[in-house]
């Protein structure tokens, strides 16, 4: 779960990354808030919508599987590992 949350979070960051490598780029200095009030409300719109069509896109497209999940259980006195049938 950890591992998700940090992957969403890193693609909501892909707009202020470009953004800071494109102030690089034109010479101006990223840490200077002056460059980024303007651009701000634009930048969150956009990584949240990456965040969102990466959701839809994983919901529409991921595997399905046909069976449910069956845990571990006992059998004939040995233990049969759990999993999707």
């Amino acid at each position: 779960m950890l591992r998700r949350l940090i992957e969403e979070f890193g693609l909501f960051l892909i707009p202020f990354a470009v953004f800071t490598i494109y102030l690089v780029l034109v010479g101006r200095n990223p840490l200077r808030r002056v460059h980024w009030d303007p651009h701000l409300l634009r930048l969150v719109l956009t990584g949240l919508a990456i965040v969102i069509g990466t959701l839809v896109y994983e919901g529409l497209f991921s595997e399905r599987r046909a069976g449910g999940y069956v845990p571990p259980h006992m059998e004939n006195g040995r233990l049969v590992p759990g999993g999707f049938k």
